[in-house]
């Protein structure tokens, strides 16, 4: 609950940001000088590639919680079974052990979005961020409904 509310409320910042920073682009374009405009136009660069970042980024979480949601209730979810240190953290050594074992599964059936998720979870877990967007975007690839949204959206559904 705590990641959702850190995610809404540095979503709501960036917005804010992204208000500003467009009204002052804005601006600079009606000021109408040639300089003004320029820079106008590149100040609303930013908002605009921020803007698709977002919403982007909302997309990938909004859908891999989705198949959380649903491995959950399928009763496949990983479980915790790392061993942490004194503090809380993950250890290394079995956060290997348990990753191996993830990329065991997902190379023995590589077609399965479930096995993707798991692993992307075990990335996660080892601390390899970009592998494990990589995984998740996998296993929102392979998930049957994001195929069939896919092919209505190109008009073949």
């Amino acid at each position: 609950m705590r990641a959702k509310i850190t995610y809404f409320l540095t979503a709501a910042v960036l917005v804010v940001y992204f208000v500003l920073a467009g009204s002052r682009g804005l601006m600079l374009i009606q000021h109408g000088t040639w300089l003004t405009v320029t820079f106008g136009a590149a100040v609303l660069i930013l908002p605009v590639i921020g803007v698709w970042f977002l919403w982007k980024n909302t997309q990938f979480v909004t859908k891999a919680h989705q198949l959380a949601t649903e491995l959950e209730a399928e009763g496949g979810l990983p479980v915790d079974e790392l061993e942490r240190d004194q503090y809380g953290r993950i250890l290394r050594d079995s956060a290997d052990e348990v990753f191996a074992r993830r990329k065991a599964e997902t190379e023995d059936a590589p077609g399965d979005w479930r096995n993707w998720f798991r692993l992307a979870v075990a990335y996660r877990d080892a601390r390899d961020t970009p592998r494990a967007r990589t995984a998740m975007q996998r296993a929102i690839a392979l998930h049957p409904s994001v195929h069939l949204s896919r092919r209505r959206s190109r008009g073949r559904g």
